[in-house]
């Protein structure tokens, strides 16, 4: 007899998740995706109603402008999906273009300074992370403290100073573009660095551990996944790549001051989050997270046009940080609830 291949029908009171038998539709409603479409709405709702917002020069200034962020996005996210997060970054930034402009004062050469501030500041990730990995402090007090920590150290560095004059040809790095394309030379290194983060994180033993940790840290323990090493290795990693978007940062402005980078840990959050990692850890992709850095750059870039201010603009910002936090939590609860088997239609269980 040939086998029935009529779908089952689930047993009554049995819970059906929301999404079953919907799987296109499922892809379209995750967050990522959503993202992405947004992204695309921007871009298209921008280009009619902004003259020159689509133009090669201004898409070009536009990367350009959140170099900085998309580079400590990528060890954020890494972190992220630990359930830790780094709340220092734009304070190391700020550091080391304060040692950036006082070494080359004192006379040292821009190839020495750039290697020390990245040590500097993965030193400054290696405190971070030993204070929340050895003493079990929250990541999230701690790098409230070590925010404030270190930009205090770039005020005894640099003071109220502004260092300038750096020379030409790594201002020319900072600034300009790949020759024959839009991209500018941070955005192209960013794009290598998520290539290389996105294999990691999604297709090796080490990115499943991430994912593995935060879930459910303990059971992460008990499979033999090495916790307090592996996050403290992304601590030194968001320092250090905090420290070198400091260089680029201040490169690209042609300033070295100890207030670089002030309020940017926002951004990078926002951005994060908005890319759909979930801030308790354990879930998230990468190209959420590059959607959302665009879409954030876009945004910023679009209200600059249109003479927006900046602090209407850091308004935005925190706005999607509450939503990017705020509405998956709100998808998920109603999903619960979709999912809750109603029971008492049910017919008793007949008596044995």
């Amino acid at each position: 007899m040939a086998p029935d291949v009529t779908a089952a029908k689930p047993a009554e009171g049995v819970s059906v998740p929301a999404g079953a038998g919907r799987g296109s539709l499922g892809r379209f409603l995750r967050w990522d995706v959503l993202v992405g479409m947004l992204l695309v709405l921007v871009f298209v709702g921008g280009s009619a109603g902004s003259p020159g917002f689509a133009s090669i020069d201004n898409l070009s200034f536009a990367l350009g402008d959140l170099g900085e962020i998309a580079l400590i996005a990528l060890a954020m996210t890494m972190l992220v999906v630990a359930a830790e997060v780094d709340l220092s970054v734009a304070s190391v930034l700020g550091l080391s273009s304060a040692l950036v402009g006082s070494l080359w004062d004192a006379g040292w050469a821009i190839e020495s300074i750039i290697p020390l501030v990245i040590v500097v500041g993965a030193v400054c990730g290696l405190v971070n992370g030993l204070l929340v990995t050895r003493l079990g402090l929250p990541s999230l007090a701690v790098t409230i403290g070590t925010l404030a920590l270190y930009r205090g150290l770039a005020y005894v560095v640099l003071g109220d100073r502004a260092i300038a004059e750096f020379p030409q040809q790594y201002v020319d790095l900072a600034v300009n573009d790949v020759p024959g394309t839009p991209v500018p030379y941070p955005v192209m290194l960013f794009i290598l660095l998520a290539a290389v983060t996105g294999v990691v994180l999604h297709a090796t033993g080490f990115g499943r551990s991430l994912f593995a940790i935060g879930a459910q840290e303990e059971a992460a323990q008990f499979a033999g996944i090495r916790v307090k090493r592996i996050k403290l290795i992304l601590f030194v990693l968001s320092g250090a790549i905090a420290a070198f978007a400091g260089v680029v940062y201040t490169l690209r402005y042609g300033s070295a001051r100890a207030d670089n980078g002030v309020g940017l840990e926002l951004a990078v959050i926002a951005a994060v989050l908005l890319g759909g990692v979930d801030f308790d850890g354990g879930r998230g992709t990468l190209g959420g997270v590059i959607a959302g850095v665009l879409l954030i750059g876009l945004l910023r870039n679009l209200l600059m046009l249109n003479d927006v201010s900046t602090e209407i603009q850091s308004i935005v910002t925190g706005l999607l940080l509450i939503i990017s936090v705020i509405t998956p939590r709100l998808v998920a609860a109603v999903g619960r609830r979709r999912r809750i088997p109603v029971l008492a239609s049910s017919p008793p269980p007949p008596e044995s």
